[in-house]
């Protein structure tokens, strides 16, 4: 797995990212900063200008602070838990998701995304 830091605001929150293709593309963006718009109260999204590839199922219940890619190019973080019917491409996760939930509130955010720098020693 790939240690993610997501930053809104002032409050860095640390994630998993699972090794794939997607994330492989993905991460090839990083550092990403962008504009996450609310929709239907359980998740944050932002369109990529790049699609990525994907290996999309159907999850059947979607967790707080799971990391997913709609379709081939909707980045997707989630705030609630609840079940779904939609295909979603797995990414990754939140660790700390009760925090990431009282940090995102209602309305647009801006996060950034960036990979965990690791010092030579």
């Amino acid at each position: 797995m790939l240690c993610l830091i997501i930053t809104v605001g002032n409050k860095v929150f640390s994630a998993k990212l699972y090794d794939n293709q997607t994330t492989q593309a993905l991460v090839k963006q990083f550092p990403l900063t962008v504009d996450m718009s609310e929709l239907n109260g359980n998740e944050k999204y932002y369109y990529l200008s790049n699609t990525l590839p994907t290996a999309s199922e159907q999850l059947g219940k979607i967790h707080a602070g799971d990391i997913m890619l709609y379709g081939d190019g909707y980045l997707v973080v989630f705030y609630e838990t609840f079940s779904s019917s939609y295909n979603y491409t797995r990414l990754g996760y939140i660790e700390d998701a009760v925090s990431f939930v009282q940090v995102v509130g209602e309305g647009n955010i801006k996060v950034t995304f960036d990979l965990v720098k690791h010092e030579k020693t």
